[in-house]
């Protein structure tokens, strides 16, 4: 009988274009549970030229979100090694992964989770705040087959960089002359 060994399981804030069950679908083939949070002291940011946000620490700001890979009835549902590796070839080298700590909206308990944050905190292309129901109505269908696009690609040998991806997907899809 083969026996396994335990995974390390992570508990993941996600607040942008992971917050769209699809998105998790396509990259992880699963949807782990979740339960709202907020990551306060950060702000989400639009990126100029990008549809997918950013988080920086901005004090007595917060960032609503969710938090992946939670404990319910005693059982931790959280993001495998697997998983967490392709969450971070996936956030590219714009983010980096930190530990951060989440409050829980139903309970208010306080959690350590991962979160992405941006990688330049001088990034002069951030701005504003961003919105997901907006994003939802006018870029998921296409982040999602981006998204797909992404997961075929990790798959060759010689696959791009999520950025890479990302920018020729969508400079195809302004394209007025593609059909």
């Amino acid at each position: 009988m083969a026996s396994s060994a335990p995974q390390n399981l992570h508990c993941v804030f996600v607040y942008g274009s992971l917050l769209a069950d699809e998105v998790v679908a396509a990259l992880l083939n699963r949807v782990p549970q979740s339960s709202a949070a907020v990551l306060h002291n950060f702000h989400r940011f639009n990126i100029k030229g990008r549809v997918y946000p950013a988080i920086l620490p901005v004090e007595n700001k917060k960032v609503t979100g969710r938090v992946c890979g939670i404990i319910r009835s005693g059982v931790l549902l959280g993001v495998t090694d697997p998983e967490l590796n392709i969450l971070d070839t996936f956030e590219d080298v714009e983010y980096q992964r930190h530990t951060v700590e989440v409050s829980l909206v139903d309970s208010l308990e306080k959690l350590e989770a991962e979160a992405y944050v941006w990688g330049n905190s001088n990034d002069t292309d951030l701005y504003g705040d961003w919105d997901f129901e907006q994003w939802k109505a006018a870029h998921m269908k296409d982040f999602v087959k981006m998204t797909m696009g992404f997961m075929e690609e990790l798959e060759l040998p010689e696959s791009k960089p999520r950025v890479a991806t990302y920018e020729n997907f969508f400079r195809r899809s302004d394209d007025p002359t593609r059909s």
